[in-house]
């Protein structure tokens, strides 16, 4: 008996999510370098919130052995599967803007890695006007929307916990950085604009 194919709207959904992580990786990968930087202080604990996060994106992608890709199911059909297939591209869609907005703002200070360079400004414009770690809030939204367009929610529900775990690590070492840089500086800013999440963290 053949396996059921995925429905026309959950691959156009996902197609849609895969060009958006094209552009969001082209922005990482693409930026030009700034020469001349000095990196003034590093703080290598930052890693292992990478690792998780890189795991969680990967657990996003994972479809369990031997079932059908992209099943078709019943409530995603007609009008309510588009309405989810648009809803999920524009979390995806909304997330790069906001990751390569951010970028621009930090512009040379911008690195993967936490940390300080000579010169560095505490960045308050832009997206960071609304959140404190936007690239952070963008990335989320990628793994959300790759989790919905992969439609299997409990690999999902999964890679949400550890990249919350990486976020939370990345987080408080970066801000460890730039509070003992920028002191009441940074803890008025940090009273004003939410971490992450607007309302939640």
């Amino acid at each position: 008996m053949a396996s059921p194919t995925p429905t026309s709207t959950s691959l156009i959904t996902l197609g849609g999510v895969i060009v958006c992580w094209l552009i969001f990786v082209g922005v990482f990968l693409l930026r030009k370098r700034p020469e001349g930087v000095r990196e003034a202080k590093r703080d290598k604990a930052a890693g292992r919130g990478i690792a998780l996060q890189m795991l969680a994106y990967g657990l996003t992608w994972f479809q369990p052995p031997r079932r059908p890709f992209l099943p078709p199911r019943a409530w995603l059909a007609g009008g309510m599967g588009i309405a989810y297939g648009v809803f999920t591209v524009a979390i995806a869609v909304a997330s790069v803007w906001l990751v390569a907005a951010a970028a621009r703002s930090l512009g040379r200070q911008w690195a993967i890695a936490a940390r300080l360079v000579g010169g560095h400004k505490l960045i308050t414009g832009g997206p960071y006007r609304y959140v404190r770690n936007p690239i952070y809030t963008g990335m989320l939204g990628m793994l959300i929307a790759t989790g919905l367009a992969m439609e299997h929610w409990i690999a999902l529900g999964v890679a949400i916990v550890l990249f919350m775990i990486g976020l939370l690590i990345r987080v408080r070492t970066e801000e460890k950085l730039l509070r003992a840089a920028f002191g009441d500086e940074f803890e008025d800013y940090a009273k004003r604009v939410p971490a992450v999440l607007p309302g939640i963290y």
